[in-house]
């Protein structure tokens, strides 16, 4: 009696752990749901580990082509810290294809319009969003590393064969065999097996455990792949059917995948059924050979495989940008007509940015002294220029302009790296973008912000007059600012002059930060140092140089 009530007891206590776990599984999922209805639109408050960012890029690093932001244009617009913002999903494959797409620009509007269609959709069905994302969300994260890393390295695995471990299999079947005319033999040639094998085992156990972490993120999308088959939602039609077609084309993947990919392999949980089962592995090698198997289909498979994270990736990243959509206070969807039209445009990384319109059929040329606001609204114009062709969302009142290869030379610096001073690396970046101005295949909008300032002023304004020249060819749409006044008559007819100025009341600098028609007309660069508490000799002398530079055309210390 004592026996059933002790083993009733055990019974009873694990079933309580199980049922609690069921439980708390269910809170947490509950928590979850609540929190994706809850927290949709609100601010992203993610945290990026050193070198996070450089493994989202692996999709983007996998799939880039022409027509992509490059890294001087990515690196100038801040793009990394944009993406942070934009990212609402929860999955490796959601970041990674949100971050390809910030990388990619379309030039198609039937893709735009299927994308503006999910968005759409997703904005205006809460139910199915929240239905769609749980599902997703739980392919999770591939870990330190992108599911791309360990693909790009199957290869050095080599061609794996199973025909030794069947080899060594089959030979117990003669050992026991062997036991009934020879036990003595007969054990001994099982024992020699077993050592044989088990030694072995762990040699090969630790080359392909790194591999099993992206074979464990795959059965995890195969599974979500299942999920959205069977979810009864309308919109995303297409999507469905491509993830159909991928999992059933991996069927054999997953076929037997218990003995290598059960949470409780080589776990050491202490779980009876768990240390059975690892000596089985160990003795039969179980787990090898259907990782050897495995590894054989994912070669096979792996356009399947690609295809099914940018299916997920692509639907996660249509939820993320109907949550960013639903964070902004003004939004508008990109209309496609020939020139440039922006009414009350913004820069996404401002809380309080002052909006501003634009209207360009030719280059535009900013002048204006420095923190007057010039820097900040070239970025802004190439952000939505990005935004209507990547997010199909601008932030803006109203978006009109074609389809555009975007190009940028502004933030750069000397490259320490090859000894190339800022100037050489400047002139690198300007000539990129003349390259691409005569070999692109439609319209280019370029940005340059202090055309050549890396030099001294009388060639800085000779050769920025023939740069901003060629940038202004048919075809071709350049917004430059620059302090170089003379620019704007030089360059009269082939763009439109805009400027940015400064008022200063009372000691102290206001901008703001509204654009204006025309070229600046005011010069404070000198009373700015004034307000900042210079000696007022040095201010005299400074503004006296200047009188008599404008008068006479020659620089002297004195009259």
């Amino acid at each position: 009696m004592e026996y059933i009530v002790f083993f009733a007891a055990i019974f009873l206590f694990f079933a309580g752990l199980i049922i609690k776990g069921a439980f708390d599984a269910r809170k947490e999922k509950e928590r979850f749901i609540r929190s994706l209805y809850e927290n949709y639109g609100e601010l992203p408050k993610k945290e990026y580990a050193p070198g996070k960012l450089e493994n989202i890029a692996k999709f983007y690093k996998r799939h880039e082509r022409e027509g992509q932001l490059d890294d001087i244009t990515w690196n100038d617009l801040n793009l990394d810290e944009v993406f942070k913002r934009v990212n609402y999903t929860y999955t490796s494959a959601g970041e990674e294809y949100l971050y390809y797409t910030l990388r990619t620009p379309e030039f198609s509007m039937e893709d735009l319009e299927h994308k503006e269609s999910l968005v759409r959709y997703f904005m205006e069905h809460p139910d199915e969003r929240v239905k769609l994302q749980f599902v997703l969300s739980q392919m999770g994260y591939s870990g330190k590393f992108s599911i791309y890393d360990y693909m790009d390295h199957l290869d050095i695995l080599g061609k794996r064969s199973n025909g030794r471990h069947y080899i060594c299999d089959l030979l117990f079947i003669p050992a026991i065999a062997l036991c009934a005319a020879e036990p003595s033999v007969g054990l001994f040639a099982i024992a020699v097996l077993i050592i044989y094998n088990f030694t072995s085992y762990f040699k090969e156990k630790n080359e392909i455990d790194p591999y099993i972490v992206s074979f464990s993120y795959v059965m995890r999308l195969l599974r979500c792949a299942d999920q959205v088959s069977a979810l009864t939602i309308a919109g995303f039609e297409r999507e469905r059917q491509r993830m159909d077609r991928c999992r059933k084309a991996l069927s054999k993947f997953r076929r037997g995948s218990f003995w290598l990919m059960s949470a409780g392999r080589m776990s050491g949980s202490g779980n009876p059924l768990d240390i059975i089962l690892d000596y089985l592995r160990m003795m039969f090698h179980l787990d090898l050979i259907k990782f050897n198997s495995m590894l054989a289909e994912v070669r096979r498979h792996l356009t399947d495989v690609d295809e099914m994270l940018e299916t997920a990736g692509y639907l996660e990243t249509a939820i993320a940008i109907g949550a960013y959509r639903t964070s902004l206070h003004t939004w508008c969807v990109p209309e496609r007509e020939s020139g440039l039209r922006i009414e009350e445009l913004y820069h996404p990384l401002l809380e309080e940015a002052v909006p501003n319109s634009i209207r360009a059929d030719k280059g535009i040329l900013l002048t204006g002294s420095n923190a007057s606001g010039k820097s900040t609204f070239l970025k802004s114009v190439a952000l939505n220029a990005v935004f209507a062709q990547t997010l199909h969302t601008c932030l803006a009142e109203s978006y009109k302009g074609p389809f555009y290869h975007i190009y940028s030379s502004m933030s750069l610096r000397d490259d320490l790296g090859s000894g190339e001073s800022y100037y050489i690396v400047e002139i690198k970046s300007i000539k990129r973008i003349l390259d691409k101005s005569r070999e692109a295949d439609g319209e280019v909008l370029c940005f340059v912000d202090e055309v050549l300032r890396g030099t001294n002023t009388v060639e800085r304004i000779a050769a920025s007059t023939q740069i901003l020249r060629c940038l202004s060819d048919e075809g071709v749409i350049c917004f430059a600012a620059t302090h170089d006044i003379e620019l704007a008559e030089l360059l009269k007819g082939r763009y439109e002059n805009h400027h940015f100025e400064e008022e200063i009341v009372e000691g102290d600098v206001h901008f703001s930060y509204q654009i204006r028609e025309g070229k600046a007309t005011t010069r404070n660069a000198i009373r700015l140092l004034s307000v900042m508490g210079y000696e007022a000799s040095l201010i005299r002398e400074a503004e006296a140089m200047s009188e008599r530079f404008l008068n006479e055309g020659v620089w002297r210390l004195k009259a």
